[in-house]
């Protein structure tokens, strides 16, 4: 990662900032349904807006995310990062797993895809980076090797605090049910303004942890560490939509800031 100390410390500052009044009267959406206005693609492999296969689409109301121009998925994992930085706010939203994986990806990325928060600012990640540091809501769907429940908890460059002790484990499963591919999906995560995370599947709380963190030994999180000034904690930062080798949609993105 080599982007300057100074830029990157305004990013980080920008996303720690608080949100606009006029945006804390209530529900927002961060999707207007018909354009990707206000997102920004960042591939593997690529710059941050560049996006030459369009694996991010708009059809039919929903954010698509498509291989169809793939030749295979060849590690080119893909985030989409909304324009603003949030702290704390409720998150809700619609997904849904449709068609089928692409054949050259590993078993653990079947049916999965996730929405990042409190991540960096893609312009601060490097060009071949695969994950942006952040806190990750995994979303999992039942046609996979193992099938799982969904609303995990994944870590990249980042840890928490789960039952009053840092947890370093990378995923950790929430108590959802598994849930069928083909359908559309509610979900819905919480982040109070004193840093409590708190995941939601069909309305019903599924998984909870705290105090977001960056990982001092990770080297993805080393240059946002030293913008910090050392610190660890994370006070917010960009929301992400992620493609990772299986089709998958996202509708109804709504947002509402808590302060």
């Amino acid at each position: 990662m080599k982007t300057a100390l100074v830029p990157l410390l305004a990013l980080l500052a920008a996303a720690c900032a608080h949100v606009p009044a006029e945006a804390k009267e209530g529900w927002r959406p961060l999707f207007d349904g018909h354009s990707l206005s206000g997102w920004t693609p960042k591939i593997t492999g690529y710059a941050a807006g560049q996006d030459p296969l369009r694996t991010f689409s708009v059809q039919d109301g929903a954010i698509r995310v498509s291989y169809a121009r793939y030749d295979g998925f060849r590690g080119r994992f893909g985030h989409l990062a909304y324009k603003t930085p949030f702290s704390a706010y409720r998150l809700r939203f619609e997904y849904r797993f449709s068609g089928h994986f692409l054949p050259d990806v590993e078993a653990w990325q079947q049916s999965n895809s996730g929405v990042m928060l409190h991540a960096q600012p893609p312009a601060t990640m490097a060009k071949d980076q695969k994950f942006p540091v952040s806190i990750e809501l995994q979303l999992l769907g039942a046609d996979r090797s193992e099938p799982s429940p969904t609303a995990n908890l994944c870590t990249p460059g980042t840890n928490v605090v789960m039952h009053g002790k840092l947890e370093t484990t990378h995923c950790l499963n929430s108590s959802s049910p598994v849930m069928a591919n083909g359908r559309w999906i509610s979900a819905e995560v919480e982040v109070d303004a004193a840093g409590n995370f708190t995941h939601f599947v069909e309305g019903k709380p599924v998984m909870r942890y705290s105090g977001a963190q960056y990982d001092p030994t990770d080297p993805e999180a080393a240059p946002l560490i030293a913008a910090a000034g050392g610190r660890l904690a994370i006070q917010g930062g960009y929301i992400y939509l992620q493609s990772e080798g299986h089709p998958v949609e996202f509708r109804k993105i709504e947002i509402l800031p808590l302060r």
